[in-house]
């Protein structure tokens, strides 16, 4: 279900674009009436979602460098003539170990990428906001950050993080005209199981009281709503999209 007009004149950068969440509530964004700034690590994939949506802009680049993403940021004021939303949706899993033999490297690659980059992402895109008055920001979190899920200690603290940031940042621009919200979905059906063994899939879909896996346009819907205007008076919180997994 879409809803024609509800972004008419609403712009948005989605950050991990390319594929899944992001592509799917950019996708939802443009058929709504809003134009989109792309953003991904994939240049190739990339590329082909921007023309298969109709991006309006991309920008192949990597979130855990904050002058890149400053200059994106400023790229895709420019391309959309304002920025009114952020949708941070890039992320990696990481390894898959037990923490006493967590490779150090994919700990701090995965901290990078799911936290730092959401910070940098905010840091850049909320003086747009601030200048205009308006802004939507909805960074993606998981029932990992509420719950942890065993050997993915990394995954569950960089998400923990951006519910905690996103809880801050939420509250700093509290009467200011720009919200921010995370979403804690459950695993859902996306390219980024590719990157987990069977065994820990299975795992996280027995967590799940509805006893299935989400389907990332159940996700998507949440985001859109969190991100338009409707969602006026709800900041520095969260939204659950986990089948009954989490309930707070």
């Amino acid at each position: 279900m879409s809803y024609a007009g509800r972004f008419a004149g609403r712009t948005a950068i989605v950050s991990g674009g390319a594929s899944g969440l992001g592509k799917c509530a950019a996708e939802r964004i443009i058929q709504e009436g809003g134009k989109v700034s792309l953003w991904d690590l994939n240049a190739e994939a990339l590329a082909a979602a921007a023309a298969e949506i109709g991006a309006t802009h991309f920008a192949a680049l990597d979130v855990s460098d904050a002058d890149a993403v400053s200059a994106a940021a400023a790229e895709a004021n420019v391309a959309l003539g304002k920025i009114d939303i952020l949708i941070a949706s890039a992320g990696i899993t990481g390894a898959t170990a037990p923490v006493h033999d967590f490779p150090i490297d994919s700990w701090k690659r995965v901290v990078d990428i799911n936290l730092n980059g959401v910070f940098y992402c905010a840091r850049a895109v909320v003086p747009f906001m601030l200048a205009n008055g308006y802004g939507r920001i909805v960074n993606v979190a998981s029932v990992a950050g509420k719950e942890g899920n065993p050997n993915a200690s990394a995954y569950s603290a960089s998400k923990a993080g951006v519910i905690g940031f996103t809880k801050s940042l939420g509250k700093e621009l509290a009467g200011k005209g720009v919200v921010a919200n995370s979403l804690t979905p459950a695993t859902f059906d996306s390219p980024i199981l590719d990157q987990l063994p069977k065994s820990q899939v299975d795992y996280m879909r027995s967590k799940i009281p509805m006893g299935r896996l989400g389907e990332v346009e159940e996700s998507a819907a949440m985001v859109c709503f969190m991100a338009s205007e409707e969602c006026s008076f709800t900041t520095a919180s969260t939204f659950d999209t986990s089948g009954g997994r989490t309930t707070y």
